[in-house]
C-alpha cells in the first residue's frame, strides 16, 4: 500500500505549493508501523467526516491523502477546520513519518 500527502493553502500557500507530496509505502515500513498505518487508513476512510472537504476559510489549509493499495485507490480530503478525528490522527501519523 502506498499512501501520499499532498498540502495546499494556509499562510504559506506559495511555499507549501511547490513541495512534493510526502509518501509512504508499507513495503519500506517496519511491520509493525505498516499495521498501525493500514489500521488509520481503515479508520479515516471508514469516517466520512473525513472524506470532505470543509468550507472555504481564510488561511485554512487542506489536506488529500491518496491511499493505493494494488488496483485500488482511494483519496480522502480535508481541512484543517473541519476534519474528523480519524483522519486527523492519519494525517499527524503520516507527517511524522514522513519529515
Amino acid at each position: 500500500m502506498r499512501v501520499s500527502l499532498t498540502t495546499r493553502g494556509g499562510l504559506a500557500a506559495p511555499i507549501v505549493r511547490r513541495l512534493p507530496p510526502r509518501v509512504l509505502d508499507t513495503d519500506q515500513l517496519p511491520d509493525t508501523d505498516a499495521r498501525e498505518l493500514r489500521r488509520l487508513v481503515a479508520a479515516a476512510t471508514a469516517d466520512p467526516g473525513g472524506a470532505h472537504p470543509a468550507p472555504a476559510a481564510r488561511d485554512a489549509v487542506t489536506y488529500t491523502i491518496t491511499i493505493d493499495d494494488n488496483s485500488r485507490s482511494t483519496t480522502l480530503t480535508s481541512a484543517d477546520t473541519s476534519m474528523s478525528r480519524a483522519f486527523g490522527d492519519l494525517l499527524t501519523w503520516v507527517e511524522r513519518h514522513t519529515s
